[in-house]
């Protein structure tokens, strides 16, 4: 995919090459400067494919989160205000007060706590599926898995994985810079729902608190007034859509780079004991995120580039985890890659406060998984991509393996 400056400015992102592969991409754009000034997503701005400039602007509390969520239901009060109030994670002052509130229900060792439940999960998962000598990774494990856990978290029913599989999918594809007008649609449909369902769970919590996140977060609202009903509203939707999907994209994609790296496979078999830094590597070589967007508050140079207030900078995080000025054979999978400062979760007042759990369910679904098949081999050498820009996201993994015997059996 060699290109050159002109090129470059005529280069479609949709196309099943890129979707499969960015990598060649975002090398030639960073050939050409790690900074790059463009319009490339039909958008003005600055597009960053550089390790050390991605961190400088991670780093630089002059630039904001963009809004998450588009305006596309301004006829609606209700998902106007919901999405307004989502959107105050993105304002220095809300973001610190929201993310305060929430922190303190993902600290390690409460994350740790979930260790019993995503084991428990993470067996009968695989016990559904040992039988048959095959499974569909996203749909078989990663995602029930996902939606297990989260659900238990906030205190949902999991039966209901199927909506937030569906909602998850449209909210992801409606922020994302592939968005047609009939994403947006449906989007508008899919906020209503999520409100109304996130209403109904609130009330009931309201009336009989529980031990979960929602009842807790109840309970941070009346006290003080610290949390507003909409802000409640707001942090369920975001937490149960970031809850799947980073973790989804980070347990299939790991589980896909391992059977398209037999030796790495091997290595992890033969020493369990590196799980801890193959996961922090399967997040650099394929981060589950990979682009995120900041505005800058004020003018702003970073390396000779005048960023001027209101400029938008795409930060492309699967780009600046390749970069060849930081990290040695960047474009080779290293499980045993020590030290690994990657940005996969970002860095500074804005790294994912999932992130901890996120690792957790990755390790054990891995560990569980390796533990209990071998042969593992993907149906589709190729694997299958969603079309979106700012996730790696696989739509099905088709793999089949052999069971281990069952030691037990007589």
């Amino acid at each position: 995919m060699k290109m050159n400056t002109t090129n470059i400015e005529s280069f479609s992102f949709n196309t099943s090459e890129f979707f499969q592969n960015p990598y060649p991409f975002y090398e030639e754009m960073r050939s050409i400067n790690p900074i790059y000034k463009s319009t490339l997503l039909k958008y003005q701005g600055w597009y960053i494919t550089g390790y050390e400039e991605t961190l400088k602007v991670l780093k630089d509390s002059r630039f904001h989160s963009r809004p998450p969520i588009p305006a596309f239901s301004r006829n609606y009060e209700n998902i106007r205000r919901i999405q307004e109030n989502m959107m105050l994670f993105t304002t220095p002052q809300h973001h610190r007060r929201l993310r305060s509130l929430v922190t303190k229900f993902f600290t390690p060792n409460i994350v740790n706590e979930c260790r019993p439940f995503i084991e428990e999960t993470v067996d009968e998962l695989i016990d559904q599926v040992s039988c048959r000598g095959t499974m569909e990774v996203v749909s078989d494990y990663a995602f029930p898995l996902a939606s297990s856990v989260i659900a238990k978290i906030l205190g949902v029913p999991v039966k209901d994985y199927s909506l937030f599989k569906e909602w998850t999918a449209t909210f992801i594809q409606s922020i994302d810079f592939t968005r047609s007008p009939k994403t947006l649609g449906n989007s508008r449909k899919a906020t209503e729902e999520i409100i109304a369902y996130f209403k109904k769970i609130i009330r009931e919590r309201e009336q009989e608190p529980k031990e979960d996140l929602i009842s807790k977060l109840i309970q941070e609202k009346q006290r003080e007034e610290k949390l507003s009903y909409d802000e409640l509203i707001a942090t369920c939707v975001l937490l149960l859509i970031a809850g799947h999907e980073t973790t989804v994209n980070l347990i299939s994609s790991s589980i896909f780079l391992l059977i398209q790296n037999p030796r790495q496979l091997e290595k992890l078999q033969d020493d369990p004991e590196l799980i801890t830094t193959a996961i922090e590597e399967f997040l650099r070589f394929e981060s589950p995120a990979q682009l995120i967007a900041r505005t800058a508050s004020e003018d702003i140079i970073i390396n000779e580039a005048v960023i001027r207030k209101g400029e938008q900078v795409y930060l492309f995080l699967g780009a600046a985890n390749r970069d060849s000025r930081k990290f040695r054979n960047s474009h080779q999978l290293e499980i045993t890659r020590n030290p690994n400062p990657h940005l996969a979760f970002g860095h500074s007042r804005h790294f994912c406060l999932g992130s901890s759990l996120a690792r957790l369910e990755a390790k054990i679904a891995i560990e569980r998984l390796l533990q209990n098949v071998q042969n593992l081999q993907a149906v589709d050498g190729n694997g299958h991509y969603r079309k979106i820009i700012g996730f790696k996201s696989l739509v099905e993994l088709h793999v089949t393996f052999d069971s281990y015997p069952d030691e037990n059996f007589i």
